[in-house]
Parts: C-alpha cells; structure tokens; sequence
C-alpha cells in the first residue's frame, strides 16, 4: 500500500514530462480558450444576470415571474409548438428519408442536394415565401377553392398552425439529414433474411427496421426540438398573439422593456430544458441498448 501512494502522485507528472503530452496540451489550449470565452463565460455571465436584482442583491424573483402568469402560458406554448413541429419533422422526415436511402447512389445524392439546397437561403426569405403561399389569395388556398373544398379559403397564416408549418418546413432538412445517414448504414440483407423466413412487412418494420433506425429517430428529435424552442424568425412573422414563443419574449423584454434580468431568466429555463431533453434521450437509448443485449443474449 505505502508503494501505491507514492508512486501514484508521480504517475501526472511522468505524463506531464511527456513531449506527446505537452504539445496535445499546447494544441488544445485555443480550443479550450475558445469555449471558456465564447461559451462557458457567457452562460455563467447569463445565469448571474438572472439571479440579480435592480439593486445587484441575489434573488430569485424573475425565475418566479418566468414561471407565473403570461410568461408560463408563453412557456407551455413553446413547449407545445416544439414539440408539434419535431413530431412532424420527424414523420415527413422518416418517410423522406427512408425514399432516398432505398436509391442508387447518384439518384439519392441529387435527392438530398435538393433537401439541404434551400437550408441555404436566408431563413427570413423563407419565411416570406411561406406567407406568400398560404395567405389568403396565395398558391395553396389559390388551389384548394379552385378544388371545390368546403371552407376554402382556410386561415392558414398568424395561428398556431401556420408557425407549425413555417419551423417544421425550417428543421426538415436537419431531420432528414440525421435520419438518411442512419439508413444508409443498415445492412438490407437482414431485412431480407427476414423476410426469407417468412416475416411480413409490418413484422419486419417494427422488429427490426425501427430498433436499428431508433437512435437517429430520438437524436433527429431532439435536434428539431432544441432548435424549434429558441426559433424566432417564423414564429414571429407567421404567428398571432397566442402564438408567442420565449425568443419572441425574450426580444420584447430586452428591445422594448430593457428588462435583461427577465430575459436571462428565460434564457437559462432555456438552457435547462436543452439539457433535460438531452439526459431524457441518452436514458432512453440507454434503456433500448441494454433491452437488445438482453434480448441478443
């Protein structure tokens, strides 16, 4: 035991000896730099924003008031649009995505370049474009009454679910990016096999398809999720009044209100929800990787 102690303290400073080490240190100190600067000291700087008062005294009343009143109901909505809109990212996503993984390669790869081509148009251009189609006199009710639909034309703009429509259409490509890379990777001759032992479509899809594509499916969620609760380009221009999302409030309060405790509140409910999610989706893959051991053994 007295030679383990004494030795073990030497053992960082061998390694700090090393050249190997002294030059990956020196390699990794921008990078370390980098992150403490733009990274870690605006979220500690955000976080003691919020826990001050007027007078600089330590409280906790605008986490309060963040989840009070106006500002909770604003907070449900979020959550609510967030979800909405990954739910629908990943259902067209998923079907998207599944098409053009089952096409030879140079067919899939003009696929997806028309997926991620318009990902590079300004967002606010995008938006506009959206308005001009779904509004009133636009190209889909244009086409809807000229189809005889009861109730055309539809209110497809300042509600709920026009901003639904505007962010999934925003977080489609990110969707179908994640979930292609996991497609292309599985081995079809298992679904093969399957079906060469007698399994129908339905069996195959759900015992062996969806297992192996259930990762990119939960990290393809959350990503639209996450983005989806800090968008405010879309929102702001295709919602209502009923519609406003926590950036939306979080401008208002610093642009209008100059009130930047509240809106680092907000920030920080932001921050935490990120990283409720993220926790909630590595115990769920957990949870599924130990299930097919389990079931492998």
């Amino acid at each position: 035991m007295a030679a383990l102690t004494t030795t073990a303290p030497a053992r960082p400073r061998k390694l700090l000896a090393s050249r190997k080490t002294r030059i990956g240190i020196l390699y990794a100190l921008p990078v370390v730099v980098y992150l403490l600067v733009l990274f870690v000291y605006p979220i500690f700087s955000t976080l003691f924003l919020s826990l001050k008062d007027t007078d600089g005294a330590l409280t906790l009343h605008w986490y309060a008031d963040a989840l009070t009143g106006v500002n909770l109901s604003v907070l449900f909505t979020t959550l609510r649009i967030s979800a909405e809109t990954a739910l629908l990212s990943l259902v067209f996503g998923f079907v998207l995505a599944n098409a053009i993984s089952r096409l030879k390669p140079l067919w899939a790869g003009v696929a997806m370049l028309i997926v991620v081509v318009p990902h590079f148009i300004s967002a606010l251009v995008r938006t506009y474009g959206w308005i001009i189609m779904l509004g009133d006199k636009g190209l889909v009710n244009e086409t809807l009454t000229g189809l005889s639909l009861p109730g055309a034309p539809f209110q497809l703009l300042y509600n709920e679910l026009g901003v639904v429509i505007g962010t999934t259409s925003m977080m489609l490509p990110y969707t179908v990016l994640l979930l292609y890379g996991v497609m292309r990777g599985v081995d079809r001759r298992l679904l093969a096999a399957a079906a060469s032992m007698g399994a129908g479509r339905i069996t195959i899809f759900r015992r062996i398809y969806l297992p192996l594509v259930s990762p990119g499916l939960a990290s393809a969620g959350l990503l639209s999720f996450i983005l989806s609760l800090g968008y405010y380009i879309t929102p702001a221009l295709m919602g209502g009044p009923n519609q406003t999302m926590i950036a939306t409030l979080i401008n208002q309060q610093v642009m209008k209100e100059n009130q930047w405790n509240g809106a680092a509140a907000q920030g920080v409910l932001l921050l935490l929800i990120t990283f409720a999610g993220l926790l909630l989706v590595k115990l769920v893959t957990s949870l599924g990787a130990s299930r097919r051991k389990r079931s492998a053994t």
